[in-house]
């Protein structure tokens, strides 16, 4: 079995105290247990460690689809100086919100990719996370008849799923989300 790189024992130390100082800077009532990750999902997410919140203001964190416990997930991240490519081995959750999640998206994925076959037409979802862009594509990765793409820059990132044989579109950035692409021409008459 491979050895854990992040341990509860050497991460509670330096994560607890940044936790306690957000929340009392912001005012915030909330309180926060570490275990093993244990993960519902390993083929998607397989967290080494779980931090999962309780308290009166979890409604706050679970906001604009989870935006604030995002946010503190985040801060952790960087405070602790955890490189990019480790921040699925740490999990912030609320009463199972992740696994929700996580499904919403592998249906909403399977979804896009039913009317993407039906259609013919590329689907593109609204910007998302990182992690929540990975799920779109693992979700997807044993449909032939489709492929997904990730484009945008920053938090306007997002997933667009075409049918397999449809080349990419260009100016992903503008037109809505779940609707294909707008074909804009910028050239002078």
């Amino acid at each position: 079995m491979k050895e854990k790189k992040y341990k509860i024992e050497e991460l509670r130390p330096r994560l607890e105290p940044f936790l306690r100082k957000v929340f009392d800077k912001a005012g915030l009532d909330l309180t926060f247990e570490f275990a093993e990750g244990e993960p519902p999902h390993p083929e998607i997410e397989n967290p080494e460690l779980l931090v999962q919140f309780g308290g009166r203001d979890l409604d706050l964190l679970l906001a604009n689809r989870g935006e604030l416990l995002l946010a503190v997930e985040q801060l952790s991240m960087e405070a602790l100086r955890i490189p990019s490519e480790d921040h699925e081995k740490i999990c912030f959750d609320v009463n199972d919100y992740r696994m929700l999640r996580i499904e919403e998206l592998r249906l909403s994925a399977l979804t896009a990719a039913d009317r993407v076959k039906s259609s013919h037409s590329p689907f593109r979802f609204g910007p998302m996370t990182s992690r929540e862009r990975r799920i779109i594509h693992l979700a997807l990765r044993n449909e032939p008849a489709v492929r997904s793409e990730s484009s945008g820059m920053g938090s306007r990132r997002q997933v667009t799923i075409y049918p397999a044989g449809m080349p990419s579109r260009p100016s992903m950035d503008e037109g809505r989300p779940g609707r294909p692409p707008m074909n804009r021409s910028h050239g002078r008459r």
